[in-house]
């Protein structure tokens, strides 16, 4: 299947374009324009060091807390390479090749408006590791999420240098044998590319993307999903009722209501005269619940597209102005915030998925003992339903807010700091675990529908189990669930929600 092409701009970014991105083959080029606002602000630098030599932060001076350090002309490149080697102090996982790829998007993206002072040979060389596939090592751990994710973007720029590690077709090759490969030459950086490479919060903001991105995938699988739960556990419609809605008006709350009663339409159970007058909350309460976090994931794409579309590293450079300015756009707090709420807002959907799965194994409405024809014998899907317990429970742990926590470091020159690394790679744990928990939901509400025969549910919903079943059969006495756990947590993964 041939890639797509996406040009970079400095046109505003979308959350469509950039979902194509992240998760479709994709080709990246630089047309003129960018090419020539690149090249003035670094030719616009060059003849500023040229006429003066007032210190200029980052550019002629150390860094940090050593920014009183006068660098001289000759040293500015060794200054700038001697950031990148000294910055890389990564340590722990290794950040997915996937986050890895949005990183070099970002960054590119960010270098394109013509504030940064790059030579356009460093662009083009990251854009070159994009589009084959090179994926520096980066590691998950080092970032305070303050002067940008320094060390998990050293990582990232040290190829640039024949230094380090990168994957290409999943083989881990040091970077000068790689290079060699590709005829790529090491890049010499000129004053200011190494500050420019690594200030910016281009981890964050991957993780936040793809974190924000899947959410909104999570969200409307968790809607079939408990409308399927609903459905089997012989649920009532009325509480879904727009006039119930209306009087609320919560954005999200209302269009999941919509949308579980579009879902359960044409459904014979839904329709079926009921023995009890209400629910549990777990599915009364799914307009409530899902529509707040959807409200959440709305917010948080806002925050991360508005990064996207943004210059993050430090100083800036405006040569229409005549003007480099040392500010902190950098600071990662806005993104530490949203990540935190991310969590939590994605957190409550596994919550009440698990709720509706004990609901459905309890033997109540008519069900069977843990979804089996003779429990007992059988353990049916009991214990599913303790692995999803032991994940939101860890769920819960991952919540706790890392933005709220700020170390002094830099000799006291960065005195405070936004902890958004640590919040980004939580909420991603977060939302791989979701997967888990509404796999388990998804299981228990198919082999729970079974039970409501000769009685059907919706044509939606019913194409949606047909389709399910092609990975996970009906479960008509014990096996190992594991393996079907681990087919419909892949069935959701790769589920055509579009279809």
């Amino acid at each position: 299947m041939s890639a797509n092409h996406h040009t970079i701009s400095t046109e505003t970014l979308t959350l469509d374009t950039l979902a194509s991105i992240a998760f479709e083959a994709t080709q990246l080029s630089l047309p003129p324009e960018v090419i020539a606002k690149i090249q003035r602000c670094r030719t616009y630098l060059d003849e500023k060091l040229k006429k003066s030599s007032a210190p200029i932060y980052g550019i002629n001076t150390g860094f940090g807390s050593l920014y009183n350090k006068n660098i001289s002309a000759d040293q500015l490149e060794k200054l700038q390479e001697n950031l990148v080697k000294s910055h890389a102090c990564g340590t722990g996982a290794e950040v997915p090749q996937e986050i890895v790829r949005l990183m070099l998007f970002l960054k590119v993206q960010s270098l394109a408006y013509g504030h940064s002072g790059v030579q356009v040979s460093t662009v083009q060389r990251l854009v070159d590791f994009f589009n084959h596939e090179v994926y520096p090592v980066v590691y998950e751990m080092g970032s305070l999420g303050a002067s940008g994710d320094l060390a998990p973007l050293a990582h990232l720029c040290l190829p640039l240098l024949n230094k380090g590690e990168a994957y290409y077709k999943h083989t881990r090759y040091q970077a000068a044998d790689l290079n060699k490969q590709f005829n790529w030459a090491p890049l010499h950086l000129q004053s200011k590319e190494g500050l420019a490479l690594l200030n910016g919060t281009q981890f964050m903001l991957a993780y936040g993307l793809w974190s924000s991105l899947q959410a909104q995938r999570i969200l409307d699988l968790a809607n079939i999903i408990g409308a399927l739960s609903l459905d089997a556990f012989d649920g009532r419609i009325e509480a879904f009722d727009e006039k119930i809605h209306a009087v609320r008006a919560h954005t999200g709350q209302v269009q999941v209501a919509a949308t579980i009663r579009n879902l359960l339409k044409d459904s014979e159970i839904i329709k079926q005269n009921k023995k009890h007058v209400q629910d549990p909350y777990s599915f009364r309460c799914i307009p409530q619940v899902h529509g707040a976090s959807a409200d959440t994931i709305a917010y948080v794409s806002s925050v991360m597209l508005k990064e996207a579309n943004s210059v993050t590293d430090n100083p800036n450079i405006f040569p229409e102005a005549d003007a480099i300015l040392s500010g902190g756009n950098f600071h990662g707090q806005p993104l530490a915030l949203a990540l935190d709420f991310l969590a939590i807002a994605v957190a409550e959907l596994g919550n009440i998925s698990e709720r509706r799965t004990y609901q459905l194994i309890s033997g109540s409405r008519d069900l069977p003992n843990y979804l089996v024809a003779n429990p007992g014998i059988n353990s049916g899907m009991m214990i599913p339903q303790y692995t999803a317990a032991s994940i939101v429970s860890q769920n819960k742990q991952l919540c706790s807010p890392a933005s709220v926590d700020s170390i002094v470091s830099s000799n006291g020159q960065e005195d405070h700091v936004s902890m958004g690394a640590n919040a980004a790679t939580k909420v991603h744990k977060v939302i791989n675990n979701l997967y888990s928990v509404l796999a388990i939901e998804l299981l228990t509400a198919a082999q729970a529908i079974e039970f409501r025969k000769p009685l059907h549910t919706s044509a939606y919903l019913q194409k949606f189990v047909d389709t399910f079943r092609k990975d996970v059969p009906f479960i008509q006495e014990d096996r190992l669930l594991h393996t079907d756990m681990i087919k419909a947590e892949n069935f959701l993964k790769h589920f055509d929600l579009k279809a």
